[in-house]
């Protein structure tokens, strides 16, 4: 089997089909919990870093706005966007899983933003949209799962019109060396056992830890955005380089 079949998943090599079928089962299994294991594992703090991505969005208050939100499953980034933005903000959301959705649409239902939504099962290295439809694309926490990182950028970059932004949340490396030994202990040894306490599927979320691991440095990804065709691409690390916001201009 050649490179160009397989992938990662988590440390081990499987063939590139099988990825997206594991990461399915993986979110499958944890889709009722969600929420609140982002809650536990991150102290809270994927709030902060979601309400700074969706700074960067800034969406319209005045005009039409279009905006996509891939791996949006339960809907933290997409109920941000429609909020910030004006009565003609309109936001997709995009997720490769159903069960994911289902939790997103009972959320919209309830918080009352069912109006703004749109809730879309797609592939994002297949997206079902025309070109130069959106004016901004967000994914956050859902890029290291995807199985082809490359077209899922090219298929960014041709659904956004010309002055769009592509803006990624996505762990990253920690840069400060007495918080590096303490994260690495505190991802393989208490994430785990708290996803099995909470979601009954401590392998689910040992699989997410190691998929950090494997996800290329906030360099590399920079320049894999830039070579998907986006000018000024750049990144900033928050925490300590826990995570890093990615963006990239189509200009």
């Amino acid at each position: 089997m050649s490179e160009d079949e397989v992938t990662h998943f988590g440390f081990s090599t499987v063939p590139l089909p099988d990825k997206q079928r594991r990461v399915d089962a993986v979110f499958h299994n944890v889709a009722a919990r969600y929420d609140l294991m982002n809650d536990l594992m991150s102290a809270g703090l994927h709030r902060l870093w979601k309400d700074q991505l969706v700074a960067a969005v800034h969406p319209s208050k005045k005009r039409p706005f279009r905006h996509l939100d891939v791996a949006g499953g339960t809907g933290d980034v997409g109920f941000r966007v429609a909020k910030a933005g004006g009565p003609q903000t309109q936001v997709t959301l995009l997720d490769i899983n159903p069960d994911m959705l289902a939790v997103g649409r009972a959320r919209a239902e309830k918080n009352g933003l069912a109006g703004k939504l749109t809730f879309i099962e797609a592939n994002a290295e297949s997206l079902p949209f025309p070109d130069n439809e959106f004016d901004a694309y967000t994914i956050a926490f859902g890029i290291r799962n995807v199985p082809r990182i490359d077209l899922a950028l090219s298929e960014a970059f041709r659904v956004l019109r010309r002055g769009g932004r592509f803006l990624c949340l996505e762990f990253s490396q920690v840069d400060v060396a007495s918080l590096d030994k303490l994260y690495e202990a505190y991802s393989f040894r208490a994430i785990p056992a708290i996803g099995k306490l909470v979601t009954g599927d401590g392998e689910a979320y040992r699989y997410l830890v190691e998929s950090i691991r494997r996800f290329p440095p906030a360099e590399d990804f920079r320049v894999m955005i830039e070579q998907a065709g986006f000018a000024r691409a750049s990144y900033t690390k928050l925490s300590g380089g826990v995570v890093a916001i990615h963006s990239g201009w189509k200009l």
